[in-house]
């Protein structure tokens, strides 16, 4: 059983108005609307706490091609910046 709390908030009347807008629309409610937004920036502070991780990017390619294997990053840089007749 979930327990509810009452209270009162202060809401911009331009915002009170969208938000009764929306919820007509939806087919919901102010409080539900609410309690939905509420629920997200619970979520989005939560995540804030999870460092990111970069997935997996390893391709079929085999990784550089040959004539930069050995090379420096001035080398690679210069190539990707070449003016290929594009």
């Amino acid at each position: 059983m979930v327990a509810h709390m009452k209270t009162t908030i202060n809401i911009a009347d331009p915002l009170f108005q969208k938000v009764r807008h929306i919820a007509g629309q939806e087919n919901s409610t102010f409080r539900a609307l609410v309690e939905e937004g509420l629920r997200w920036v619970v979520e989005k502070n939560k995540r804030k706490g999870t460092p990111f991780r970069l997935g997996n990017l390893k391709t079929r390619g085999g990784g550089l091609a040959e004539k930069f294997r050995e090379g420096r990053w001035e080398q690679i840089r210069d190539e990707i910046y070449q003016d290929h007749g594009a």
